[in-house]
C-alpha cells in the first residue's frame, strides 16, 4: 500500500488511519525527498517499493490567493505529478487507485453538485486553473483505466479543514483563513476582522478524518469508472462560518465583510447519494464538534501575532 503526498494535510491523516489500523504502507512526498514531478526518480520509487494499491493524495494547491499568484505552478506541478503517478501504475502493474478529486471540478452555476453534471458548465474563474488540472486527474484515470488496465476510484471530497491544515493568508482555504484572522484578533484585541466577499457564498465542509476514511473506503469499493461524491449536502454561509468561529474563539469585535473581494463559486454542496451507496460512507465528526477541534489545535499551536 502506499500513500502518496503523506506529509500533507489528507495524506497524513490517511497514513495514521492505515497505521492504526495495522495495515502495512509506504509513503512518499516532496518533503521526505521524493520529486514527484521527476518521473525518473518516481519510477525508482515505485520500483523499490513495488506497491500493491495507491492512495493518490498528492496534489499542489493552496487557498483562491495562491491561485490567483501562482497559476503556472499550480497547473505544471499538478498535471506533472498526475502523469508521473498514472505513468507508474501502468508499468508496475497497479489495480486499484484511490483518488481525492476537489469540489471545484464542478460548474459554477450549479448549487448542489452531482456527478452526471460535471460537465453542465464553465468552472469558476477564481478556481479555473486548479479546477482543470484536478479535472484532467479525473479523465486521466479514465484514460489509463482503459488502456492499461487500472482500477482508479475517483472520490469527489468537499473542502475540507481539520488540525493540520494550512492557516497562513496565502495558502489557507476560506476556512482556515478565518480562524487564523479571528484568533489573531481576539489575541491582539483588534476591534474588527474583514472578511473576503460578500460572506454570502454556501461552503459545505468536510472534517479530514472523515474525507481519509472516505479514501480507505475506496480501497475495497467496487469497481466503478465515474466519479463518487461524498458529502451531506448541507453548507454553511462564510458569514455564518465566521460568526461560529467568532463564537468558539470568544471573540467581541467586529465580523466586517469586504464585497470588493472576490467570493468564488456562490454554493458548493455535494449529493451524497452515490458516496454512501458505493462507499457505505457517513460523515462522522458534526461540524461545529470538527470545528471546535479545529479551532482548539490552532490556538495551541500557532505563534502569537496579529491578524
Amino acid at each position: 500500500m502506499a500513500v502518496l503526498g503523506h506529509t500533507g494535510f489528507l495524506g497524513r491523516v490517511v497514513a495514521r488511519k492505515l497505521t492504526e489500523q495495522g495495515v502495512p504502507h509506504v509513503g512518499t512526498s516532496l518533503s521526505a525527498g521524493v520529486d514527484m514531478r521527476d518521473l525518473s526518480v518516481l519510477r525508482a520509487w515505485f520500483g523499490a517499493h513495488r506497491p500493491g494499491a495507491v492512495l493518490n493524495c498528492a496534489a499542489y494547491v493552496g487557498g483562491i490567493q495562491f491561485g490567483l499568484k501562482h497559476p503556472v505552478a499550480i497547473f505544471e506541478n499538478n498535471l506533472q505529478i498526475t502523469l508521473n503517478t498514472y505513468r507508474c501504475c501502468a508499468e508496475f502493474g497497479i489495480g486499484r487507485i484511490v483518488n481525492p478529486i476537489s469540489n471545484c471540478i464542478y460548474p459554477s452555476k450549479a448549487t448542489l453538485f452531482r456527478e452526471e453534471e460535471v460537465w453542465d458548465g464553465p468552472l469558476d474563474d477564481s478556481v479555473l486553473i486548479y479546477a482543470m488540472a484536478r479535472k484532467m486527474h479525473f479523465v486521466g484515470a479514465r484514460a489509463y483505466a482503459q488502456e492499461h488496465g487500472n482500477d482508479p476510484i475517483n472520490v469527489v471530497l468537499p473542502n475540507m479543514y481539520g488540525p493540520g491544515d494550512h492557516f497562513d493568508p496565502l495558502r489557507s482555504h476560506a476556512l482556515g483563513g478565518l480562524i487564523s484572522k479571528i484568533v489573531g484578533a481576539h489575541r491582539t484585541g483588534s476591534r474588527e476582522v474583514v472578511i473576503w466577499g460578500s460572506g454570502k457564498p454556501i461552503r459545505e465542509w468536510l472534517y479530514v478524518d472523515d474525507g481519509a476514511d472516505a479514501m480507505l473506503a475506496g480501497l475495497g469499493a467496487d469497481s466503478f469508472p465515474d466519479l463518487i461524491n461524498v458529502g451531506t449536502g448541507e453548507g454553511q454561509s462564510i458569514l455564518e462560518t465566521a460568526r461560529l468561529i467568532q463564537k468558539l474563539v470568544g471573540y467581541a469585535g467586529e465580523l466586517v465583510c469586504d464585497p470588493s473581494k472576490m467570493d468564488g463559486a456562490p454554493c458548493k454542496t455535494l449529493d451524497g447519494i452515490r458516496g454512501r451507496a458505493r462507499l457505505r460512507w457517513e460523515a462522522k465528526v458534526p461540524f461545529e464538534e470538527g470545528l471546535r477541534r479545529t479551532v482548539a489545535w490552532f490556538v495551541a499551536n500557532s505563534p502569537v501575532r496579529g491578524s
